[in-house]
């Protein structure tokens, strides 16, 4: 039973990140692309959990929690030099 709600959930979840693409891809406004971008690194981190659920290995949730910690990081920088145009001041 578990097996066939990871499946569903990692399609789920995989569906997510390719609508999340195209929105990057075709989004009109630069803070469209930065919630996209971001919004692609929760899916991603949502998949790395997942896996690690199927698979029954741990290391996926320390990959996740690095993932996660990387991502918020680069949304951050990313926005600052979108507003501002550069990231230290």
């Amino acid at each position: 039973m578990i097996d066939t709600v990871l499946y569903f959930a990692i399609g789920a979840v995989g569906l997510a990140q390719l609508l999340a693409m195209v929105r990057l891809v075709i989004g009109p406004h630069t803070g469209d692309r930065i919630l996209a971008l971001d919004t692609m690194v929760i899916n991603a981190i949502g998949l790395i959990i997942l896996l690690g659920m199927f698979w029954g290995t741990q290391i996926y949730f320390e990959s996740a929690l690095i993932f996660a910690m990387l991502g918020f990081v680069s949304t951050v920088a990313l926005a600052r030099f979108v507003l501002r145009g550069d990231i230290i001041e």
